[in-house]
Order: structure tokens, then C-alpha cells, then sequence
């Protein structure tokens, strides 16, 4: 299944490129998947990496998911997908409240997603400096309380033998990319 969940994604995903670095979509999730694959996480949760924002950023919906690939990978996806008729902050203090309460393979799928996002803004960092910050909805400062507030908040809940290793490396690349 996990290689269908692949070869979906890259279909849905096929022409689009990450807006920071023009890069080929589709090497986000794949890195997430990977990333949560890595973590030693089942099959479904792996799926939904690779889909996680296949309904979101595509003409797919979740029904299409929930035929495809069965109602625990679409119940992840949809825990992960923002609702784009609302503003950039509602949908972000959204996903912060969802990494905060929601089932811990939603938390697990929300910050592999969010670290891949910002290992590759630190490299375009460093490429382009702060005309980065251009390339998106929100500068500098909404981007820091943003990850700051995931990083504050995707450890509760948790026991200790729950939380993978990749949250610390979260907590620790905001810290480098905004101090």
C-alpha cells in the first residue's frame, strides 16, 4: 500500500514545485513518509505521509483517499489538512491546536511534516537570505510564533517512550531559524 500511496501522491502532485526553491513537489512528502517510516511507524501512518497534502493543494478529496486507501489514512490526512477559505493565522492556530490535542499519529504526521517544511526554509535561508520571506503568506515574525508555538506544544499528551526522536530535531531547528 505504501507504494501506491507514493505513486498517487506523485500523480496528484505531478507539475508542482515547492514555492521557496522551485523543487519538484513531490519530494516533500516523499521525505516525509520516509521521515515517519524511519520513526518505525505503521503502514497507514506512512501513507498519510505521503498523502498529507494531496486533498489540501490538489483537486483530490478526502473521500477519494478514504476509497483508495481506507478511513485510517483518511482520517490522518484530514487531521493534517488546513481549510484554505480561512485566513493564514485561523489556519494556523488550528493546526497548532490540533498538534496539541489531537491522536498522537495526527501529532506524529503534523511535525514530520513541519520539520521536513523547515529543514528546507533553513537551506533556502541560506541561499537567499530574508527575500525568502517573499515567497510566503507570512514573513519573519507570524513564521516564529508559528513554529514556536508547534514546538511548545507537540509534547503534550505524550508519554516519553512516544515521542520519536525527529521532535527533538524540530524543537532544535526552530531554535536555529529563529533564535
Amino acid at each position: 500500500m505504501k507504494q501506491t500511496a507514493k505513486t498517487f501522491a506523485e500523480q496528484a502532485h505531478k507539475g508542482q514545485t515547492r514555492k521557496s526553491s522551485g523543487t519538484p513537489y513531490i519530494t516533500h512528502p516523499i521525505r516525509v513518509a520516509h521521515q515517519l517510516e524511519k520513526a518505525g511507524f505503521n503502514e497507514a501512518l506512512v501513507c498519510a505521509g505521503f498523502l498529507h497534502d494531496v486533498v489540501e493543494d490538489t483537486p483530490y478529496e478526502i473521500d477519494d483517499i478514504k476509497e483508495k486507501f481506507g478511513s485510517r489514512v483518511a482520517t490522518l490526512v484530514a487531521a493534517h489538512t488546513e481549510d484554505k477559505s480561512k485566513t493564514w493565522p485561523e489556519r494556523k492556530q488550528h493546526t497548532i491546536e490540533t498538534v496539541t490535542y489531537a491522536e498522537k499519529e495526527a501529532k506524529y504526521l503534523i511535525v514530520a511534516d513541519k520539520l521536513d517544511n523547515l529543514l528546507s526554509l533553513e537551506k533556502e535561508i541560506k541561499r537567499q537570505g530574508d527575500k525568502l520571506w517573499d515567497h510566503f503568506n507570512a514573513g519573519f515574525e507570524q513564521q516564529k510564533w508559528y513554529h514556536q508555538s508547534i514546538a511548545a506544544n507537540m509534547f503534550y499528551g505524550l508519554a516519553e517512550d512516544e515521542i520519536p526522536d525527529y521532535f527533538q530535531t524540530f524543537a532544535d531547528t526552530v531554535k536555529r531559524v529563529f533564535g
